[in-house]
């Protein structure tokens, strides 16, 4: 059975920080053959959204953080991923409704995502619109996406 835990920086243990460095590394480093700097100074601020089932890695894996679009605050909801063996079961569409409802319930406002293009359709069917043109983010076409406080 899966679980869905939210903590802050301070609540991880070593074991599940560990755990949510290499899942972010395997999937955006070593998957999607990216280099880019994974450690942004935002993972102290944020809340950390593990899945998990009894005996098994990390399955997935996202984070909630407050940032700012043109001046106005928001959410945002980054460095989303699920382990190669475990898509195809619904988890990121399970992880994602997890998030949103977390910030409806503790922060009222917009939520953003910087979402990979081909997963425009994704977050559309969650609710969130897309408000850029494709840009590039690490060599990866992104389209910045916003979901309106509900």
């Amino acid at each position: 059975m899966l679980s869905f835990i939210i903590k802050s920086w301070n609540e991880l243990t070593k074991q599940e920080l560990y755990q949510l460095l290499q899942l972010r590394s395997e999937v955006f480093v070593v998957e999607q053959e990216c280099a880019y700097q994974d450690l942004d100074g935002q993972d102290e601020e944020a809340m950390h959204l593990l899945v998990t089932e009894p005996n098994k890695a990390l399955l997935g894996y996202a984070r909630i953080y407050s940032s700012s679009i043109e001046k106005e605050a928001v959410q945002a909801i980054g460095r989303v991923c699920v382990r190669e063996s475990e898509r195809g079961e619904s988890i990121a569409r399970r992880m994602m409704e997890v998030a949103l409802e977390y910030i409806e319930r503790h922060h009222k406002q917009a939520i953003t995502v910087s979402a990979q293009a081909y997963l425009e359709n994704f977050y559309q069917q969650l609710g969130f619109n897309s408000v850029s043109e494709p840009y590039l983010e690490d060599g990866i076409p992104h389209i910045r996406m916003i979901r309106d406080k509900q």
